[in-house]
């Protein structure tokens, strides 16, 4: 009886630490980094048909998420130049990675002929 009890407590006792242990190395997880993308776009239909899929899928490839994308508004300054799209990487190095790939690097060769891009990262805040 006394054996039980003891393992008993060990096991509540183990899980207590486990569970405090895994909410301590989430909490030090690395913050995101945002992509920001300013396309000026010279041809939208084929920017969209041929560039766009190739480099929404690249992305995807790369372990990167598209956030959201289109005309952009101006709050403060001067506007976008043109379409606005945004993205998330759980790092630079994953980022660059995507950037440097050679899916992104045909798809972005053809998007040439349709536009010209500005692609910045911000580091994101941890939690």
């Amino acid at each position: 009886m006394n054996n039980s009890i003891a393992m008993v407590a060990a096991l509540a006792a183990g899980i207590g630490i486990g569970s405090f242990g895994v909410q301590t190395l989430h909490a030090q997880a690395k913050p995101p980094v945002y992509m920001i993308e300013d396309n000026t776009v010279i041809d939208p239909e084929e920017f969209a048909k041929e560039f766009a899929p190739l480099a929404r899928e690249s992305l995807k490839t790369y372990g990167g998420r598209y956030l959201g994308g289109g005309s952009g508004l101006s709050v403060d300054g001067d506007p976008p130049e043109g379409r606005v799209v945004l993205g998330q990487w759980d790092s630079v190095e994953q980022m660059t990675k995507w950037r440097h790939s050679p899916e992104y690097t045909a798809a972005r060769a053809m998007g040439e002929r349709y536009g010209r891009f500005r692609i910045f990262a911000v580091d994101g805040l941890s939690k």
